[in-house]
């Protein structure tokens, strides 16, 4: 597994950690800037054999790191399927969605479980496996310093705004498609580096305006910042999957029977009722 750590921030109202997280959260980034622009462009190399490259996503609900102890709800879900059916896992924390991708189509990585919707342009370009939970797409913004109001109150108020997203995020469909709903243009930028948790600390930290991010993760972090607003929808509630590499048939089709024989069980139920409920 990387030697790169991520440390989730739990302490309300505590800037020394606050900081600290982003001060990780940086430094992974540099470390694969400079990789990125060596003599020798670093790429990961697929294990071969039996083993499954996991490419697995950075999030408080995904995966994370805390001191000597890994979690997450993509993470312990995936550990428990393939000790049940003797599969072996490597994981590769990722931090770059829109990389990752490169390596699913290039078959670097087999599988890639990440906060990933499934929708119908995601269903055409990759072979997404059976929804592992239910999710949607909300927008992050900071509440007035006086009024405690959020300044966007509704999908129509975001009408020639700006909105940052993770780049290579399906989220960028829903605002298109949000834009031709209220008859007018609502613009994006898009982060290359950061996941959905850095841009809600972009957001709590007055760097970045506002940003639309998965729901549970955004729920997980505003109950620590309370300055930010989450009660505006994007998107209705969506499947969310993860992502399987097309050289890999015969395992897409065991997964897919075994998630859903997993979500009938009551350790699925215990992992919803720790990260969700």
């Amino acid at each position: 597994m990387s030697a790169m750590t991520y440390k989730p921030i739990k302490k309300k109202n505590n800037a020394v950690v606050l900081l600290a997280g982003l001060g990780l959260a940086l430094g992974a980034m540099y470390s694969l800037h400079r990789c990125s622009h060596s003599d020798t462009p670093w790429h990961p190399v697929a294990s071969g054999g039996d083993t499954v490259d996991v490419a697995i996503e950075y999030s408080p609900m995904s995966f994370y790191s805390y001191k000597d102890t890994l979690g997450g709800f993509n993470y312990d879900m995936l550990r428990i399927i393939a000790r049940r059916h003797g599969i072996t896992l490597k994981f590769h924390p990722i931090v770059s969605l829109s990389q990752s991708l490169e390596y699913i189509d290039d078959n670097t990585y087999d599988i890639l479980a990440a906060d990933l919707p499934a929708t119908a342009d995601f269903k055409e370009r990759y072979t997404l496996l059976e929804p592992v939970l239910l999710d949607k797409q909300v927008l992050v913004q900071r509440r007035d310093t006086t009024s405690g109001e959020p300044h966007i109150k509704s999908q129509l108020d975001l009408a020639g705004d700006t909105v940052w997203i993770v780049e290579g995020s399906t989220v960028e469909s829903r605002i298109a498609n949000l834009g031709r709903e209220i008859g007018d243009t609502i613009y994006m930028r898009f982060e290359p580096e950061y996941g959905a948790e850095q841009l809600f600390l972009m957001v709590a930290t007055g760097e970045i305006g506002n940003a639309v991010i998965s729901e549970r993760v955004a729920r997980d972090l505003a109950k620590d910042y309370p300055d930010v607003d989450i009660s505006t929808n994007i998107s209705f509630t969506q499947f969310q999957s993860w992502i399987i590499s097309e050289k890999r048939p015969s395992l897409s089709d065991s997964l897919n029977l075994w998630i859903r024989d997993f979500k009938t069980t009551r350790e699925y139920d215990a992992l919803l009722k720790r990260y969700i409920k």
